[in-house]
């Protein structure tokens, strides 16, 4: 991509510029009114300055012969294929070309115009990460990761083959977290979060996971009494599971269980699902649950829920140590960027992806793989 900066008397003035150097090819990037000459501030003339930008590949094929040394990269340079080393002067160019862009998507990103300064198939995936409402900080640099392979492998790269450097790009930014469900490093296995978001039956399937696949002796402890219904559907489930079960009224009760489960593996706790947006909600729950108990605590949240709504609900439990996410609902919505914007804003990994009513089955334990192939829409049924 070569991008020079451009100034005249007017538009039309610039515009024969722009073509007589770069061509008809040539894309306008930004413009501004400037004003020049002039004595102490006076008489000065007003003009414009034009950036402008033509994909050297499109500019070779026109005939153009004409190279840009600041930023260019040359025709044998964009094709280097993965077994060629880039000599030193070209990564050179390619590094600052690629600064160079970045600092372009992020003016774009910012105010909302399309990122038309990238190759077509890399416009295509900037487009699609918007769509998944990826914040616009992540997807800047997604796609100048993304755009330094194209330069490196060749600019001539497929739309799957695009994809996948996508994918690689975002399971790196993922691996610094935590991931994975149950760790069975600590004893107390404890699930918060907002009404309707589905904990109780996550805790299910977290129970049944953790009796059938792991052969764990486990037991439940509620402390949701503001709703019969969940009380008898945690009971439901604990009698199918064939494992005991406790209703905590206060830190007291909390305490007679805990102690009346110390030979168990596990101990799941359920809590009540109130409005998040009261702050009495969380320090009922400090009341009731005994947190410096080793314990390990998952907040849950619906992918059907707007981020915002998200981000203040994971402000509201902040006084609670919170592990690791859980996300449920991903089968009832398109739209995954929270999958990889709450965990980067709150520096915490995600435990489970729930896709179903379903128990024990509509349980994934998620992964950064998992979360790149759900994002690109092969990896909503559960497989991997």
């Amino acid at each position: 991509m070569k991008i020079k900066k451009y100034t005249a008397s007017s538009m039309p003035a610039a515009m024969k510029q722009v073509r007589e150097e770069l061509g008809g090819d040539a894309v306008i990037l930004n413009s501004r009114i400037i004003h020049f000459g002039g004595v102490f501030g006076l008489f000065r003339k007003k003009g414009i300055e034009v950036l402008a930008a033509v994909d050297p590949i499109q500019e070779h094929s026109a005939g153009s012969a004409k190279v840009n040394d600041k930023i260019t990269i040359s025709k044998s340079a964009a094709r280097i294929t993965k077994d060629q080393q880039i000599p030193e002067e070209k990564e050179s160019k390619i590094l600052q070309e690629i600064s160079e862009l970045k600092v372009l998507m992020r003016t774009q990103t910012e105010t909302g115009r399309p990122v038309s300064i990238l190759p077509n198939p890399l416009q295509t995936l900037a487009a699609f990460l918007k769509k998944q409402e990826i914040d616009s900080k992540i997807r800047e640099e997604l796609l100048a990761s993304v755009l330094g392979t194209w330069y490196r492998t060749g600019a001539n790269a497929s739309a799957s083959e695009v994809e996948n450097w996508a994918k690689e790009a975002i399971e790196k930014r993922l691996s610094g977290m935590s991931y994975g469900g149950v760790s069975f490093k600590k004893k107390y296995v404890n699930v918060i979060g907002p009404t309707g978001v589905g904990k109780t039956t996550t805790l299910a399937k977290i129970a049944a996971e953790c009796v059938l696949n792991h052969q764990k002796k486990v037991a439940f402890i509620t402390t949701d009494t503001y709703r019969i219904g969940a009380i008898e559907q945690l009971k439901t489930y604990a009698n199918i599971l064939g494992v005991p079960i406790e209703v905590c009224y206060s830190k007291e009760d909390f305490k007679g269980a805990a102690d009346k489960f110390h030979e168990y593996d596990v101990v799941l706790i359920d809590t009540a699902g109130r409005n998040f947006r009261d702050r009495k909600y969380v320090d009922d729950l400090k009341q009731i649950i005994d947190f410096d108990r080793e314990m390990e605590t998952f907040l849950v949240l619906s992918l059907t829920a707007k981020q915002l709504d998200m981000e203040e609900i994971c402000k509201q439990f902040s006084l609670v140590p919170i592990d690791k996410f859980i996300f449920t609902k991903t089968d009832e919505t398109s739209v995954y960027g929270a999958l990889i914007n709450l965990p980067e804003k709150f520096s915490r990994g995600i435990a489970y992806l729930s896709n179903g009513q379903d128990v024990p089955d509509d349980l994934l334990s998620a992964e950064p793989a998992q979360i790149a192939k759900l994002l690109f829409g092969d990896g909503k049924d559960g497989s991997s």
